[in-house]
C-alpha cells in the first residue's frame, strides 16, 4: 500500500465531509438535525479507521486478489462519496444472515458479472464481498467446531456471482472440518430448508439477497431444522464468533483436496451440464425428486390435480421466474403432480442477476418481487408479447422471486369489477387475500370431506403482525387458534416452536409484556384463543407473500414438524397450493377472485378487507449521507405524531386516531439508535382495532414500510364493488396524508 494515498484519502475524507456539513448548515441556520449530527460523528469516527485496517490487511493476498488495488483507484479518483458509504460501518448481520449491496455503482456491478468475485472495484465492511462473507463464515464455521456440527448445505440463487461466491465460503468451511452439500444449480432457498434436516445436517447457507434489486447479494442462515437460528443462537453467532473473526482466520481447502465423503453435491437425477464436479458425480444426490415427494404429500384434492393433463378444461398457467432459481423448479413440480403444460415467460426465465426487465437506472432500481404490482405488469405485459393468442384463456399467472420464496398470483378480474382496477382485465391478488383463500379452502375440503373441521381445538395459525385480519376472523369463526409475530419467517417460526414446546404464552399488551415496559417481546407479537392444547400448526403466512405449513411438534430439535412443510417461506409450496385451489374453483365454474368475494368478504363473520401496502421511496433506498439523514428524520418526525396523537384527538383522512403504539424489540438498535421502532409505529382508527395504520423501518434494505388496513362489516353482492372503491382510495389517502405529515415523499 503506498502511504501517500492514505493520506490523501484522509485528506479528501476530511475535506468532503466538512464541505457537505457547511453546506446543511447553510440550509439549515437553526441548526442541524439530529441525524445529520449523528452522521457525521459516525463518519469522521469510523470511516479512516476502517479504511486503514483494510489497506493494511496482510492476509488479503492468501484469499484475494485486487482489493487493496480497487480501492486505491478510487481514491486516485476522488471518489469520496463512494469510499465513505463503503467505510461507514460494518454490515450488519441480521436473524436470518446479511445482505447488503455488492458495490455503489453499476459499473462495478458489470464488471462484477464480467469479471467475477476478483473484479478490482471498490470492496469494503459495507459491501457483499470475498472478504466480508468469508470473515461471517469464519464466525459460523467456529461457532459450528465448537458447537460440534458437522455438516452444512451450500446453495445460490441467479444474483450476480453467486455460484462463485458459495464455492469460495465452501472451501472455508471444508478446511474447518465440515462435510459440503453444495447444489450443482441456482436453486430455490425453500430446497434448501428441506435438505437441511433431510440430510441430517446442521447448518443451511444460501448466497442471495431474496427480492432486492439487483445491486444486492448476502446470505441466508439456517440452522439444522431448516428454519432461522433462535434469536439465542444467532446473538451468539454474532457477539462471541463473528465479533472476533479476523483475515488471519481465513483458511480455505480446494475442493479436489477435499477428503473422499467430506465433499457432496445435491441437484437432479442426472449431473448438471456444465457444472464442475471435481470428478465426483458419484457424489450427487438426486434432492429435486426427494423434495418433490414431500410437497406432493400437501395437495388436498389429489385427483383433481392429478387428472389436469386429462381434463376437459384443465387449468391454464403462466409462469414467470423473474429471473431466479424458480424457473426449472416451478414447472418440475406442477408438471410433477399433474397440470397441464405450463406456459413459461421466457424473456423474463434466463438466470440473470441484472434482472434486465426491471428498471436500473439510479435511484430508481425497482425489486423483482412477485408481490409488487409493477412486477405483475411486467409479467402481463411480457406473456401477452410472447403468447399474444393465450392471454384470454389463461386462469393463472404464477410468479417467484430470485430465491423462489416469495410467491405471487395474478387472477382475472371479473367484467363488472375491472373498473375498480383503472380497466384492467387482470390483478396481482395480494398476498393477504391468497393466504386467507387457501385456509377458508382448508376448512372448506374438511367440511366436504368430513362433514366438520376436523380437531379445531388443536389447531393454531401464526401470521406476522401486519398480516391480514380477515385470516384472524376466519380463525375465530372456526375456533382455530392464533399466534402473531413480528414480521419475518423466524418470528414467526419461533412463535410456533414457542407453541410446540407447550410453555404458556406471556400476557401482553399491545405487544409488550407491561404497559409500563417499553421494549417488547422478542418474536411475539400477540395471541388468541391458544390453550394448552394447540399444538398443530395449519399455515403459517406474512404480508410479504411467504408461506408454509409447519404442522405439529416435531420428533426432535432438527426435523421438521410432524406432517409439515419446512420453517421458511416457500413459494414453491405457495405455487402449488394455488394452482390447487384454482384447479378447485374452474371445476365449480368460478375463479379464485370470485371465490374471494363470495367466501371471505361477502361473509358476515369476516367482511371486506382491504390491506394497502406502500414503500418510501418507492423505488431503491435511502443513498448515501442524504438517505442516512432523511430516513432517520421521517422516523423521529413518526415518533412525534404518534407523541401528538397520545395528546390531542388527530384526524387523518377523515379518520381519527384512538390509540396507538409504539414496537421496539432491540433488534436493530445497534445499526440505528436506542429505542429504534424497528417493529413499527400504529395508529388505530376504532375501537375495536380492525382498522389501522402501520409504519415500519424495513429489515431488509434502508427503506420504510407503510401498510394500512381497512375494514367493513355488512357488505352485501349489492354494495361490495363500491366498498371496494371507496375503501381503496380511502387508503391510498390516508397514506398520502401520514406521508406529507412526516415528510416522506413517495
Amino acid at each position: 500500500m503506498d502511504r501517500s494515498l492514505f493520506a490523501k484519502a484522509e485528506a479528501g475524507i476530511t475535506a468532503y465531509l466538512q464541505q457537505k456539513e457547511s453546506e446543511l448548515r447553510r440550509l439549515a441556520p437553526e441548526g442541524l438535525p439530529k441525524s445529520a449530527l449523528e452522521y457525521f460523528e459516525k463518519a469522521r469516527k469510523n470511516v479512516l479507521p476502517n479504511l486503514n485496517d483494510w489497506l493494511q490487511d496482510p492476509h488479503i493476498p492468501n484469499f484475494s486478489n485486487n482489493i487493496v488495488e480497487g480501492i486505491e483507484d478510487k481514491i486516485r479518483e476522488d471518489r469520496w462519496e463512494e469510499i465513505i458509504d463503503t467505510y461507514l460501518q460494518e454490515i450488519s448481520f441480521g436473524t436470518a444472515g446479511i445482505r447488503g449491496r455488492m458495490a455503489f455503482d453499476k459499473a462495478s456491478i458489470l464488471k462484477l458479472k464480467a469479471e467475477g468475485i476478483d473484479a478490482r472495484i471498490l470492496k469494503g465492511p459495507a459491501t457483499i464481498n470475498d472478504k466480508v462473507l468469508l470473515l461471517k463464515s469464519v464466525g459460523v464455521a467456529k461457532f459450528a467446531n465448537d458447537r460440534g456440527l458437522k455438516k452444512i448445505v451450500i446453495g445460490y440463487d441467479s444474483r450476480i456471482a453467486g455460484q462463485a461466491f458459495a464455492r469460495l465460503i465452501g472451501c472455508l468451511f471444508l478446511s474447518y472440518g465440515l462435510t459440503l452439500y453444495l447444489f450443482d444449480e441456482a436453486c430455490p432457498y425453500p430446497e434448501l430448508t428441506f435438505a437441511v434436516p433431510h440430510l441430517r445436517a446442521d447448518i443451511g447457507i444460501l448466497i442471495s439477497a431474496s427480492h432486492n434489486d439487483y445491486r444486492y447479494n448476502g446470505y441466508k442462515l439456517s440452522c439444522g431444522n431448516g428454519s432461522q437460528f433462535s434469536l439465542e443462537d444467532r446473538n451468539i453467532i454474532v457477539r462471541d464468533y463473528i465479533a472476533h473473526a479476523s483475515s488471519a482466520d481465513i483458511r480455505l481447502t480446494r475442493f479436489e483436496d477435499a477428503k473422499p465423503d467430506q465433499l457432496w453435491f445435491l441437484g437432479g437425477a442426472k449431473p448438471a451440464a456444465g457444472f464442475d464436479y471435481h470428478g465426483r458425480e458419484d457424489h450427487l444426490i438426486d434432492m429435486h425428486s426427494r423434495h418433490i415427494e414431500h410437497v406432493k404429500s400437501f395437495l388436498l384434492h389429489k385427483d383433481l390435480v392429478a387428472s389436469q393433463k386429462s381434463a376437459a378444461s384443465p387449468l391454464q398457467i403462466g409462469y414467470c421466474a423473474f429471473h431466479g432459481a424458480g424457473r426449472l423448479a416451478i414447472p418440475r413440480i406442477l408438471r410433477e403432480v399433474g397440470f397441464a403444460p405450463i406456459k413459461k415467460i421466457q424473456k423474463l426465465d434466463a438466470l440473470d442477476g441484472l434482472f434486465p426487465c426491471f428498471c436500473s437506472d439510479p435511484g430508481k432500481e425497482q425489486q423483482p418481487d412477485p408481490g409488487d404490482f409493477r412486477a405483475a405488469d411486467i409479467a402481463v405485459n411480457a406473456f401477452k408479447a410472447e403468447y399474444p393468442e393465450d392471454f384470454e384463456d389463461l386462469d393463472i399467472l404464477i410468479g417467484t422471486d430470485p430465491d423462489a420464496d416469495r410467491c405471487g398470483v395474478i387472477v382475472k378480474v371479473p367484467e363488472e369489477q375491472q373498473a375498480l382496477y383503472g380497466g384492467k382485465d387482470n390483478v396481482l391478488l395480494p398476498a393477504d387475500d391468497a393466504w386467507v383463500l387457501y385456509i377458508w379452502y382448508k376448512l372448506q375440503y374438511e367440511m366436504e370431506t368430513y362433514g366438520a373441521v376436523r380437531n379445531p381445538e388443536i389447531q393454531f395459525l401464526a401470521l406476522s403482525h401486519t398480516t391480514s385480519d380477515a385470516i384472524t376472523k376466519m380463525a375465530f369463526k372456526h375456533g382455530i387458534g392464533v399466534v402473531k409475530s413480528w414480521v419475518g419467517f423466524a418470528m414467526l417460526a419461533m412463535c410456533v416452536n414457542e407453541v410446540w414446546q407447550g410453555n404458556p404464552l406471556p400476557q401482553l399488551t399491545e405487544g409488550r409484556p407491561d404497559p409500563k415496559e417499553p421494549q417488547c417481546h422478542p418474536f411475539l407479537y400477540g395471541w388468541w384463543n391458544m390453550d394448552g392444547r394447540r399444538r398443530e400448526n395449519i399455515a403459517a403466512m406474512e404480508q410479504s407473500n411467504g408461506f408454509s405449513i409447519l404442522g405439529g411438534p416435531p420428533p426432535d430439535a432438527v426435523s421438521l414438524g410432524s406432517h409439515g412443510h419446512v420453517r421458511d417461506k416457500d413459494g414453491t409450496f405457495a405455487a402449488l397450493l394455488l394452482a390447487e385451489i384454482a384447479a378447485y374453483a374452474k371445476q365449480k365454474g368460478t375463479t379464485l377472485f370470485r371465490l374471494l368475494d363470495e367466501k371471505i368478504f361477502l361473509d358476515p363473520d369476516i367482511g371486506l378487507f382491504i390491506n394497502y401496502y406502500e414503500p418510501a421511496p418507492m423505488d431503491g433506498e435511502y443513498d448515501g449521507m442524504q438517505g442516512y439523514i432523511t430516513k432517520r428524520e421521517v422516523i423521529h418526525r413518526m415518533v412525534d405524531l404518534m407523541h401528538k396523537c397520545e395528546k390531542e384527538t388527530v384526524v387523518i383522512a377523515g379518520l381519527p386516531v384512538k390509540a396507538t403504539a409504539m414496537y421496539w424489540t432491540g433488534k436493530y438498535d445497534a445499526a440505528n439508535f436506542p429505542g429504534f421502532p424497528d417493529e413499527g409505529i400504529r395508529f388505530y382508527f376504532d375501537e375495536e382495532k380492525w382498522n389501522y395504520f402501520t409504519f415500519r423501518p424495513s429489515g431488509t434494505s434502508n427503506a420504510l414500510r407503510f401498510h394500512l388496513q381497512l375494514h367493513r362489516s355488512g357488505v352485501t353482492r349489492e354494495t361490495l364493488p363500491g366498498a371496494k372503491r371507496e375503501l381503496r382510495e380511502k387508503a391510498k389517502t390516508v397514506v398520502a396524508q401520514i406521508r406529507k405529515m412526516v415528510g416522506a415523499t413517495a
